[in-house]
Order: structure tokens, then sequence, then C-alpha cells
């Protein structure tokens, strides 16, 4: 147990590294590397995609506190737009996290590749929407809250790589943009802990440390070190070339999610 322990505190000091110096959320690169470790420490095969999904969400969680300070501090976040997508948002991450819970790894796997080969193109080409229109109103605010949180729980992500494109279509300041994503990861991160805690719980063959679907220890080691690793790749953006790394990122994230399915499909 110490060296996961050990493996954890690694991944979460990647995790936080990134998430400061490229602004991505961690569950992109948390899910593939925790189907990784949990494969190779015999975690059940039929629920180690689950365990990533909700352990990743849990993580997001409380690493999401600090950022979303972060950016309040800052006047950064429309709070309006927040209470806004909220309802959708709780709604889809229930809805999102119950269709987990009966797919099996192999269909959350596929989703969660399909889902990062968008984001990867998108990285790379550094595509970006341009506004087109004002915000909707309560009902399509909430609307659309219903499709992010249902597939960002799916994923496993604190869902900036859907809001953020999103604001920025509505006309919303970039820098509002992200700020406001931060915000709406909470409630995402929130709401799919939760229901990958209460969908897994009596499951059968979870490794001890488990509560339903969320595996404490993982998710004690990524907390840590990310924390302290997240403002020295906030200073490193300063100084390194962001716009070449996040296409080499953008790479290594096709590369992780083909690891993952292969170790996936080609298990007994």
């Amino acid at each position: 147990m110490a060296v996961w322990l050990f493996a954890y505190l690694a991944l979460g000091a990647l995790v936080g590294l990134l998430a400061g110096l490229l602004g991505i959320g961690g569950g992109l690169t948390m899910v593939p590397l925790l189907v990784m470790m949990f494969t190779a420490q015999n975690m059940p095969a039929g629920e180690v995609m689950h365990l990533a999904l909700g352990t990743s969400l849990a993580a997001i969680f409380f690493t999401s506190l600090s950022s979303v300070r972060a950016h309040h501090a800052h006047g950064a976040v429309l709070w309006t737009i927040v209470g806004r997508i909220t309802p959708g948002i709780i709604l889809g991450t229930i809805a999102g996290t119950y269709f987990a819970s009966l797919a099996p790894s192999k269909t959350l796997a596929i989703i969660f590749t399909a889902f990062i080969s968008y984001v990867a193109v998108q990285m790379a080409l550094d595509i970006k929407p341009k506004a087109h229109r004002e915000m909707p109103g309560w009902f399509g605010t909430s609307a659309v809250g219903l499709g992010i949180g249902a597939l960002s729980s799916l994923v496993g992500i604190g869902g900036g790589s859907l809001s953020v494109p999103f604001l920025t279509w509505c006309n919303v300041r970039i820098q509002n943009a992200i700020g406001t994503s931060a915000a709406i990861g909470f409630p995402i991160a929130l709401g799919g802990a939760l229901g990958y805690i209460w969908n897994g719980w009596g499951v059968p063959g979870l490794p001890a440390g488990s509560f339903g679907f969320v595996y404490l220890p993982a998710v004690l080691g990524i907390v840590v070190s990310s924390v302290l690793t997240a403002p020295l790749g906030a200073r490193l953006a300063h100084r390194l070339p962001v716009a070449t790394l996040k296409k080499l990122f953008a790479g290594l994230l096709l590369v992780l999610a083909a690891k993952m399915l292969w170790g996936l499909f080609s298990a007994p």
C-alpha cells in the first residue's frame, strides 16, 4: 500500500503541475493513469473504470475549492450564470453517474477515449469558438448544464473543456469564462462524486478503502500533492512555451487513452 500511496502522490504532483501550467482539468490525466494503476493492483476488471471516474471527480471536488476561491478573489466568477446552470448540472451528474454504474468498463473507456480525442484535436489545433450569441435564460442555461453535467460525470472531469467554449460562444470574456467554469466545476465534482459513491455502494468485490466507486487512498494522495504543485505550474506558465506544450500534451492524452483501452480490451 505504501508504494501505491507514493504513486498517487506522484500522480497528484503531475496533475497539479499540468493544471497550473496549461490550465487543463485534472480528470483528463487522472482517469487513464488511475485505470492503469488500479489494474496493476488487480482491482476488479469490471469496476476499474468506475473507480477511476469516481476517484477523479472526488479529487477534483477538493482541488476545485482553491481554484474557485482564487478566481472569486479576482472578480472573475459570474455567479448569476453559476446559479442558472447548477440545477441542470446536478440533474446531469445524477443521470450520468447512474448510466455509468450500469455500463461495462469497456463501454465507459470507449466514451472517455472519444471525448479525449475531441479535446486533443481542439488543443492541438488551438480551436476556439467565436462569440455568436448572448447567454440563454434560466431554462436554456439549465438545459446546457444538464448536458455538461452528464458528459462530465461520464468521463470524470470538472467540465472546463465544455463550459469554457460554451461561455466564450455566448460572448463571455475569456477571463470570466475561465473563472465561471472553475465555479461550475465544483457542483460537477460534488454531484459526480456523490453519484459514484451512491451507485457504487454495496457493489461486491471493491477494494478496501473504497467508498462506493471512490477509492479514498488515491484521493488523499492526489489532493495533497496537487495542491503543492499547482502554484509551481502557474509560475512556469510565464516562462515556458505553453502553446507548444499544449500540442505535446494533446499527443500524450491520445497515447494514454490508447494505452488504457489496450489494457482493458487485452485483459482476459
